[in-house]
């Protein structure tokens, strides 16, 4: 775990002040880094009867595909609002700094499906815990949900309570 710790970098001020980024791009300009990181996400769900990996615009997406593979699972994109040409099913949800929106096509998933959530980060939890709303609309079963990294001190965790949670990394 150190030698993919070591491969992300904190950026100071980044969007804003007070921010400290969490950059995963030495990671995935790593073959054997990011190799190891989407095993160690799909790993333990292996077994679990995921049907599709759901993952979360834009860096989940770059973890969806490999861990979908590794899955035998299909891979849904949720994009962010207008970005789907299809109908569409959509969630709004809160961030620390206003609103955001979530959608999926609607005949992604059906009642039959056990869906993996991914996304590189969990920090405050609203945007995972507004995506497992839209897969359960489309009558979706969320198995779980699995992340890079979790900002610990953010608390994501305690908004996904009954989920299935499994992060590689965690901060502090």
């Amino acid at each position: 775990m150190n030698d993919l710790k070591r491969l992300i970098r904190d950026i100071p001020d980044y969007p804003k002040p007070g921010i400290v980024f969490k950059d995963i791009t030495p990671l995935l300009a790593d073959a054997a880094a990011l190799r190891l990181a989407c095993e160690l996400m799909a790993a333990p769900f292996l077994g679990a009867g995921v049907t599709h990996v759901a993952a979360i615009e834009s860096r989940g997406f770059l973890f969806g595909a490999p861990i979908a593979l590794a899955l035998g699972a299909g891979l849904v994109p949720l994009r962010k609002a207008g970005k789907l040409p299809h109908r569409t099913s959509s969630v709004s949800y809160q961030l620390e700094y206003g609103s955001d929106k979530l959608e999926v096509h609607t005949d992604a998933l059906g009642d039959k499906s056990r869906v993996l959530l991914v996304d590189d980060v969990l920090a405050t939890g609203g945007t995972a815990a507004a995506a497992c709303e839209l897969l359960e609309s489309l009558q979706a079963t969320v198995a779980g949900c699995a992340f890079l990294l979790r900002l610990a001190f953010l608390d994501g965790l305690h908004r996904l309570a009954t989920r299935h949670v499994s992060t590689v990394l965690v901060y502090e």
